[in-house]
């Protein structure tokens, strides 16, 4: 047969297949039968990337990346939710630094349903793998072959002999509780539904025939297990089925006597409907209603009044000696122990909406401490169980930098139904510093797992690299990549955005004179029909902060339009811009910093997101000078 490779002769190159337009209204399986070779180990190793192409998206979707070298052909399975949009699928080859690999790929195939359904009938098994064990395997059988093993008439596909199904046999058995596992591919995309299999089974003694969901992190579920009854012939079970992160199904069969008897199974098949009717009812939880930016009200978070006013939810205006909230920088956050309530012995609790249990789940979110004193430990995050009695601390603050949004993740499985509790509180005079709460967000998954995600396409937070941008001219008056505060003090961010402790770019004004200019540009971005949206957050405090520009530049053009101007000092705060712009033709995003007066001008950027439709929400002024004096004061 014939398989393509990438060719090697153009170094640093990267090598880009294409796919046709393609369109599925039903959810569709992506198979790739794949192979990276290579003789050494490089800290730059070759990969192999799989991306989703859609149309109107100034960005592909990363959906697969591969890099481990193996010395035989793997196969990936990846599934592709449905979608009233064309797209195109696109391979991608890159060599990095090792020059003694190669990248291969035997197959692509896209078929319509589940990649975790599979009748057996072809060779590659849908990507199910059995984990090797000396004694007991799971087989595939039938297909007429002289010698092969086929220990059943027929399959349930074909219901011939020449159909093939998986199967699992006792003869080997050496040991007490011999296990097999048939392990499907991962999913790659939230589901939830109906898995249904046929199964036969025949015992002399005890088999136990159950199937496990794996998550990432390596635990197991059980959902289902054979009841004891014989069945020679084809059985149908079903189980209702939800991952709503990653999960592997395992169809693991335990032996405990060579005289066992078997498994065979065949026809495994997913309806995103739930097998029972009852259980149709459950709606899926959302975990987005399960967080607040406390920006128009506290969501599904409340008090318990007979704890008295303990979080207040504040604004602060726009100002140089106190920071605002996470969200915008001028919106609202929940503020605990203020003036009204910091008293010795005091206590504040916000309770979050109660969560279902069993599933894994990641909590984030962002806090700020103001006090001058030891701080550590008024702040704590405990699970309630539902009747409030069992509590359990699953994180408090150890000491952080004064007034920096810092964000915090916890993961937690709890395996009844749930609240999270935030707990603020000052034991004596000398704990009462402020405790400030923002953007509490919950995913499904664990947080480890979340970071191993793919990253969003139209994302740059600045952690790792620059991502899409790069600079006109590198030098001393360029953009920097840093993390902490800048050198100059009374201007310049104390943290980043993203986290607190992560990186952001910015201009050293002090390398540079009064007027000099540095560019961030983005790469080559594929223009779309209809309206995008950027969203960034942008740091101007110092009294001789100079100008920071958004211009879009369209290809062909010499002119850059500009979309954004701020002049001046703005704020101490990281503040929010968005900015709604459209181009048909492929385009180039600029970022430009002019230093100010002085060297108190270190203008600093983070968090760029392109999303593509026009913005949510608008914002006010897109070309402004400075901030308007007000006083440096909390509304409540």
């Amino acid at each position: 047969g014939h398989y393509i490779s990438v060719d090697t002769s153009y170094e640093g190159e990267k090598a880009v297949l294409s796919s046709p337009d393609l369109y599925s209204e039903d959810w569709s399986c992506v198979r790739l039968i794949y192979q990276i070779a290579t003789s050494e180990t490089s800290p730059d190793p070759a990969r192999l990337n799989l991306y989703l192409r859609q149309q109107g998206e100034s960005f592909d979707r990363l959906l697969w990346s591969a890099k481990e070298p193996s010395d035989s052909w793997l196969i990936a399975s990846l599934d592709l939710t449905n979608s009233t949009k064309k797209y195109k699928i696109i391979l991608e080859g890159e060599m990095g630094q090792d020059k003694s690999a190669s990248i291969a790929v035997f197959e692509i195939k896209i078929t319509p349903g589940y990649c975790i359904e599979c009748d057996f009938e072809e060779n590659h098994l849908c990507g199910f793998v059995n984990r090797w064990n000396p004694n007991v395997n799971w087989f595939v059988g039938g297909g007429n072959i002289r010698n092969s093993q086929s220990i059943l008439p027929r399959d349930h596909t074909l219901n011939s002999e020449l159909g093939h199904y998986m199967y699992v046999d006792s003869v080997y058995v050496k040991h007490f509780q011999e296990v097999a596992q048939l392990i499907s591919p991962k999913t790659t995309a939230p589901m939830s539904g109906c898995l249904s299999f046929y199964y036969q089974l025949k015992q002399e003694s005890s088999i136990v025939f159950t199937i496990y969901l794996r998550d990432t992190s390596g635990f197991y579920e059980e959902i289902w297990k054979t009841d004891s009854t014989l069945s020679a012939e084809w059985a149908l079970a079903e189980v209702d089925f939800n991952a709503p992160y990653p999960v592997e199904v395992i169809f693991e069969v335990a032996f405990n006597s060579a005289k066992g008897g078997y498994v065979a199974l065949d026809d495994i098949s997913f309806s995103p409907v739930y097998c029972s009717n009852q259980t149709g009812m459950r709606t899926p939880f959302n975990p987005a209603e399960a967080g607040c930016n406390f920006e128009e009200d506290l969501c599904k978070f409340y008090q318990d009044h007979k704890d008295g006013p303990g979080w207040s939810r504040v604004k602060v205006k726009r100002n140089v000696y106190r920071a605002g909230d996470h969200t915008t920088g001028f919106g609202y956050y929940l503020l605990a122990n203020t003036k009204f309530t910091s008293q010795p012995g005091y206590i504040g609790r916000l309770y979050g909406p109660m969560l279902p249990g069993n599933l894994q789940f990641c909590l984030r979110f962002y806090y700020a401490l103001y006090g001058f004193f030891k701080m550590s430990g008024t702040l704590a995050v405990y699970i309630f169980e539902e009747n409030h009695v069992v509590q359990e601390k699953i994180w408090s603050v150890l000491d952080s930098p004064r007034g920096v949004w810092t964000q915090a993740e916890i993961s937690f499985k709890k395996p009844m139904p749930c609240k999270v509790v935030f707990v603020s509180w000052c034991k004596s005079f000398w704990d009462c510093g402020l405790v400030a709460l923002d953007d509490v967000s919950l995913s499904l998954g664990s947080c480890q797992a979340a970071d191993l995600m793919l990253p969003n396409p139209g994302e740059c937070t600045f952690e790792k690299d620059e991502c899409v941008f790069t600079q006109k001219k590198r030098g001393r008056g360029s953009w920097h990549r840093r993390r902490g505060p800048t050198p100059t003090s009374y201007t310049g961010p104390k943290g980043d955005h993203t986290t607190g402790v992560g990186y952001y770019m910015y201009i050293e004004a002090s390398n540079m004179v009064y007027g000099q200019r540095a560019y961030l540009v983005s790469r080559s971005l594929r223009g779309t029909s209809g309206k995008q949206c950027l969203t960034f957050f942008y740091h101007m405090y110092g009294a001789g902060t100079g100008l920071l520009s958004v211009y879009l530049k369209k290809e062909g053009d010499d002119e850059e339009i500009p979309l954004w101007r701020r002049t001046a000092e703005q704020s101490i705060s990281w503040l929010r811009g968005l900015i709604e712009y459209e181009s048909d033709r492929n385009y180039q995003i600029i970022f430009e910093a002019i230093r100010g007066v002085s060297i108190r001008s270190d203008t600093a950027i983070d968090d760029i997101l392109f999303q593509s439709g026009p913005c949510l929400e608008v914002e006010e002024i897109q070309f402004s000078s400075g901030y308007p004096d007000s006083l440096n004061e909390i509304e409540y």
